[in-house]
């Protein structure tokens, strides 16, 4: 069993060995060992607060994005309300317009017709004024056809212009 207890001589000379190896181990690696324990903790701490500071910033950003957003949207609205007004609008004047140049057509129209139709009542007028005098004529030259009656005609005009 000497394998699996071990003597005092060997226990003296671990823990002497033991010592040595932690004196150098304090005197050296320790504080080497905390210094860069010390700055990774401060590292991750900058870290921490960096991340931190990202994150934050990134709320902000979101936020501004947000207002930005519900602003973009607002002047779109009203870009497309004003776009609708202006086509409302430009719809209006050309319905004004083409009523007006409508009217304005009918009118020159009616004046066309009424001028058409002075011009066909004229011509009627001329026509039967030729027809009258034709007619006339042609009952003269009936009445007239006895020398005697063409006498006493001329005779009866005589007197009246006398008076």
């Amino acid at each position: 069993m000497p394998l699996i207890t071990p003597s005092f001589g060997l226990i003296f000379w671990m823990l002497i060995g033991f010592g040595i190896l932690f004196f150098i181990l304090y005197k050296f690696a320790w504080p080497v060992i905390l210094k860069m324990i010390n700055e990774r903790e401060q590292f991750i701490q900058q870290k921490l607060t960096e991340a931190e500071t990202v994150r934050q910033e990134m709320k902000n950003l979101k936020s501004e994005h947000h207002q930005l957003l519900i602003q973009a949207k607002d002047e779109r609205d009203k870009i497309l309300a004003d776009a609708r007004k202006m086509i409302e609008r430009m719809y209006d004047d050309a319905k004004i317009r083409r009523e007006k140049e409508t009217d304005a057509l009918m009118a020159e129209t009616r004046q066309a017709i009424e001028n058409e139709k002075k011009k066909a009542i004229v011509e009627i007028k001329n026509e039967i004024a030729h027809l009258s005098i034709d007619v006339a004529e042609k009952i003269l030259q009936e009445e007239l056809k006895e020398r005697s009656r063409q006498e006493d005609i001329i005779h009866k005009w005589v007197e009246k212009l006398k008076i």
